[in-house]
């Protein structure tokens, strides 16, 4: 090859020991992603849940008196 034409990454065409070097980062990569999306996974359902939950008394109690005091 004369440095004209891209024919995939370094590290394949130097050899398996930079192939090999490349595996753990993947898996890492990998590993990382699988534990965003259970935290995303976990963040929807627990807003899902407070969503969900009735509005306490005293805080509609509190709305009313400050939009009486507006009006």
């Amino acid at each position: 090859m004369d440095g004209r034409y891209w024919d995939g990454p370094a590290a394949r065409r130097d050899g398996d020991s930079d192939v090999k070097k490349e595996l753990p980062d993947r898996e890492k990569t990998i590993a990382v992603r699988a534990r965003q999306r259970a935290i995303g996974r976990e963040l929807r359902r627990m807003y899902d849940e407070v969503v969900q939950e009735p509005v306490p008394g005293e805080f509609l109690d509190l709305l009313k008196k400050i939009d009486a005091t507006k009006g």
